[in-house]
């Protein structure tokens, strides 16, 4: 305990130990008062969010239903509508990665080799990925209305 502590009731780093305890309580109450502050508005929003939530579902399965009557099957209306779904949400992470890449083959590449070659291999990863990800919903396309139109 006398490691701990030393006689003056500071610890080793010269700091006392009730300054951690009242810090600490503080930002507890503080962070308290905020749940309590913003309870009352979370409740206000809470129904408009549920209206949200709710024409969010209603427009996704719709769409999907139009899928499913566009390709007369419900496992490619649904196979074009995640194809869909991914070409959307791949841009943004494509681009976000592609800048990580240059960060790293720019910035950190100017003084270590290996982070050149990581930014390098990273940005061809997330093009690559980018190309797939956008081609992919048309070649589905082609391929499966081909294919249902000659039947």
């Amino acid at each position: 305990m006398y490691d701990i502590i030393c006689k003056k009731g500071r610890t080793k780093g010269g700091q006392n130990p009730m300054k951690k305890v009242i810090t600490m309580t503080l930002i507890f109450l503080i962070m308290l008062s905020f749940s309590i502050t913003f309870a009352t508005e979370i409740n206000v929003t809470e129904r408009a969010q549920d209206d949200k939530v709710y024409n969010i579902k209603e427009e996704s399965s719709s769409t999907l239903d139009s899928y499913v009557q566009k390709y007369g099957s419900d496992s490619y209306g649904m196979a074009a509508y995640v194809l869909r779904i991914i070409s959307i949400y791949s841009i943004p992470v494509c681009f976000l990665g592609t800048a990580v890449g240059a960060i790293a083959y720019y910035a950190l590449g100017t003084r270590r080799l290996d982070m050149k070659h990581k930014g390098t291999r990273m940005m061809m990863m997330f093009i690559t990925l980018l190309v797939i990800a956008q081609v992919m919903p048309l070649i589905f396309a082609l391929v499966v209305r081909g294919w249902v139109k000659g039947a």
